[in-house]
């Protein structure tokens, strides 16, 4: 069965709540879920240490990486992690498979985009095909892509509840990726 794999971290859950309305997207084309919480005890001397996950991540056709943007970049936790793949990096192990993103901050232009430009950078090092969002910029609060960022799901919030519509964009992604791994496997 095919895979998607998701690693992220989150500190308030808003980037949590967004990666499981992704999972609810990719679960209901039938796709298999790998996720993983980046967690501080993972992290040694700045450096991700849990293999376990990235041997699982091996495994997947496709991997979507989450972090909130904190001071215009990724958290400093996911960026451990990021640094821990370097050594799949030479023998290109991630190679071939789709890769996406997904970021949240508190302004409406908290330079996610620069989070989300990071992600982009990670996946081709590696070698993965970038999946965006292919819908427009919505007219309204409503509809999907409300931000309307191209490169990934960009989220908005206060710290409080996370927009319906960045959960909707979430899903969406989620139901965009199995499908072109499902293509990409035909």
């Amino acid at each position: 069965m095919a895979k998607v794999g998701i690693v992220y971290f989150t500190k308030t859950d808003i980037t949590g709540e967004l990666v499981n309305a992704t999972i609810s997207g990719i679960e209901s084309i039938g796709l298999e879920v790998f996720s993983h919480k980046i967690e501080g005890v993972e992290i040694v001397e700045g450096r991700f240490l849990n293999a376990s996950v990235l041997d699982a991540l091996k495994s997947c056709d496709a991997i979507i990486f989450a972090s909130p943007t904190y001071m215009g970049g990724v958290a400093a936790q996911f960026k451990a992690f990021a640094d821990a793949t370097s050594e799949l990096w030479e023998p290109q192990e991630w190679a071939g498979k789709i890769a996406a993103g997904i970021t949240s901050g508190t302004g409406l232009n908290g330079d996610q985009s620069t989070t989300l430009q990071y992600f982009f950078t990670l996946a081709s090092q590696h070698g993965m095909y970038w999946v965006g969002i292919d819908s427009a910029y919505g007219s309204g609060k409503n509809t999907i892509n409300r931000l309307g960022c191209q490169l990934g799901v960009v989220a908005q919030s206060n710290g409080e509840e996370v927009d319906k519509a960045d959960l909707e964009t979430a899903k969406y992604l989620g139901i965009r990726v199995s499908n072109l791994v499902l293509k990409l496997n035909k």
